[in-house]
């Protein structure tokens, strides 16, 4: 494929925006209420997305998401969802490196997330899913549903 500038690197789906009462979920927790419904409204598993990049404001704070998310009861309890998305595949987290190790620009953390994975989307299969899924303080969080043209 020739790439010219009105070449799409990457389709947005769908993007779920959620907050939550900090001081109840956790300061940095919102997209873990976020990531489930995403996938709910898509019938999606986490082994269908073949790249996760979540923003880690700290290391721990994607360790608290995917540990919830982890858990089908915490799912059921917290989000109102019954579906249970399968193992969390690892291997497909941030697999250059998250925040942490590229950077976390002030006011530009979604800017440098998103076009992180759209790069690391287009050297995927035709087809590919993405999500991208970024935290901010005050307990908000988005995220954002890609595919790979």
């Amino acid at each position: 494929m020739v790439l010219t500038a009105d070449t799409a690197h990457a389709e947005l789906l769908d993007f779920e925006i959620a907050a939550v009462d900090h001081h109840v979920d956790g300061l940095l927790m919102a997209p873990s209420f976020a990531i489930p419904r995403l996938l709910s409204r898509h019938k999606l598993r986490y082994a269908d997305i073949a790249l996760w990049e979540i923003h880690e404001a700290f290391a721990a704070q994607v360790l608290a998401n995917v540990a919830a998310l982890e858990k089908p009861d915490w799912i059921r309890d917290r989000v109102g969802l019954s579906s249970d998305f399968g193992p969390f595949p690892w291997d497909r987290v941030n697999p250059n490196g998250g925040s942490v190790a590229i950077g976390h620009p002030f006011a530009a953390t979604g800017a440098r997330d998103l076009s992180q994975a759209v790069k690391e989307l287009w050297a995927k299969p035709s087809g590919s899913l993405a999500i991208v899924s970024v935290c901010a303080d005050g307990g908000h969080g988005t995220v954002a549903l890609l595919r790979r043209p």
